[in-house]
């Protein structure tokens, strides 16, 4: 390691080397478990003697300051930890704006493994064991061998021009999209591409429609913009378009697998969508984050694929077909925004890293994907038809499942009233992972169902499972 000591002069050496020394490990330049220049070493750069040196060093090892291992060498010992009072948030001047994230609440966070239950129909997550690792390898050491014939400037804020190319070759065929290479931005998750396209659209007080129930972690996000959200409600054939107010700049939508409910936007509705934003001068949203996994009927393309009038700003995500670790999603932008979301980007976070991308590209191009995702589709059809068939059997007294043709998790509508904070508890004692879709609601009065994800779950799992919250719901019953 390089060690910056300064002497000055020839008088009292070791207590220069001493002083500076304790001085970097009590502030924390010098970090615990730091190794320190062997004394031989380090007296030949400051042009002392060795003697001062190990002095020195045997002096700050009495004093607990360092430690020394035999066969290895001297290192910083772990210090303990000054009580020194901290200000708290409450005396900074920015105060009001800390505490109001702090107040945020949190959404959809997976557990860890450690506080994981057995048995969980958590939404937004997959079987880690589906996910095609030696593929994955091999696209890695591709990518490593990419950066290192680089330059090693900093990338484009709007993505690798391979993985641009690549997702829009792979979404124009899975979902119908119309786009370019030059429309597609990459971004790290569909999260940031909501904030991106957010930070552009509104400002304090401008309005926001989504659909209620919906996606809270986009509803807090554009509340922390300053936004107005209007909760819009959702029936049958999707967002009620003729409930979106005046004024309205933005517009986020699930057309084609509403969250949380499941339900798919109607044809005419799509149209009545379209022509509404048209009026208002405002931009639609289409979070299409789960819908290449179809289970029934034709596949419905994407609405961005109808849109004539550029109005349309697609958001996917890899988090859903891959996984959530990796943390990349991307944007297909109209024109009108395009521009500015990249210049946003670019001030976010210059670019997204570009081992992952380069990775992704190989990864698309090579075929790789859609062999995992059509792999994937068989497994989550199974799980899917084994929870229906239970629900239309004999959870039926409590039970009932919304329509829903795509993605990797459905809602179970409540026939009877049934105290959910109880049963999502109990369930937890016998090691299920239940979630209420009740959180989802915003301005609307919730219904009470639960939200049944089946991507991390395991398919031999659901039997037992849903026996036990079968045994619960008699025992509320």
């Amino acid at each position: 390691m390089e060690l910056h000591v300064v002497i000055n002069g020839r008088k009292d050496l070791a207590g220069q080397l001493y002083n500076q020394l304790r001085s970097a490990i009590e502030s924390g330049r010098l970090a615990a478990g730091t190794q320190l220049p062997p004394s031989r070493l380090l007296a030949e750069q400051l042009g002392i003697s060795r003697k001062t040196i190990s002095d020195t060093y045997a002096q700050l090892t009495y004093e607990n300051f360092l430690t020394g291992v035999i066969g290895k060498g001297t290192y910083v010992n772990t210090r303990p930890a000054k009580n020194q009072p901290k200000q708290s948030h409450s005396q900074l001047a920015s105060a009001e704006v800390i505490e109001s994230w702090r107040n945020l609440p949190v959404f959809l966070r997976h557990p860890t493994l450690e506080g994981s239950l057995r048995y969980d129909f958590i939404g937004g997550a997959t079987s880690k064991g589906q996910f095609p690792q030696d593929d994955w390898r091999r696209c890695t050491s591709h990518a490593l061998r990419q950066i290192a014939g680089s330059k090693g400037f900093y990338s484009y804020a709007e993505g690798l021009p391979a993985l641009r190319n690549a997702i829009a070759r792979h979404i124009a065929f899975s979902r119908g999209v119309n786009c370019q290479d030059e429309d597609v931005v990459v971004c790290n998750g569909a999260q940031q591409a909501l904030d991106l396209i957010s930070r552009v659209m509104t400002r304090p007080g401008s309005l926001v429609a989504m659909e209620d129930p919906g996606y809270p972690p986009a509803r807090l996000l554009f509340g922390t913009h300053g936004a107005t959200v209007v909760g819009v409600p959702v029936d049958a054939e999707g967002i009620e378009v003729d409930k979106i107010p005046d004024g309205t700049r933005l517009i986020y939508v699930t057309p084609s697998h509403q969250f949380p409910l499941g339900v798919a936007m109607s044809q005419a509705r799509r149209v009545a969508l379209l022509e509404r934003a048209r009026e208002l001068g405002a931009i639609i949203i289409e979070d299409d984050y789960d819908s290449e996994f179809r289970y029934e009927g034709r596949p419905t393309d994407s609405l961005q694929s109808m849109d004539e009038h550029g109005i349309v700003a697609y958001v996917g995500t890899f988090s859903k077909t891959l996984l959530p670790e990796l943390r990349l999603g991307y944007m297909i932008l109209p024109p009108a925004i395009l521009e500015a979301v990249v210049r946003a980007k670019q001030l976010t976070d210059l670019h997204t890293s570009t081992l992952p991308q380069w990775a992704l590209a190989k990864f698309i191009a090579e075929g790789c994907l859609l062999k995992h995702i059509r792999r994937c589709h068989a497994i989550y059809a199974g799980r899917r038809e084994r929870i229906l068939s239970r629900v239309a059997g004999d959870l039926s007294p409590w039970l009932e499942a919304v329509p829903s043709v795509a993605g990797f998790h459905m809602s179970l509508r409540c026939k009877v009233p049934i105290d959910m904070p109880l049963l999502v508890e109990l369930a937890k004692k016998v090691e299920v992972g239940l979630y209420p879709i009740e959180p989802f609601y915003y301005q609307r009065a919730p219904q009470d169902g639960l939200l049944m994800g089946f991507g991390a779950i395991e398919t031999l799992d659901i039997d037992p499972a849903l026996d036990r919250l079968r045994d619960i719901l008699q025992q509320l019953s």
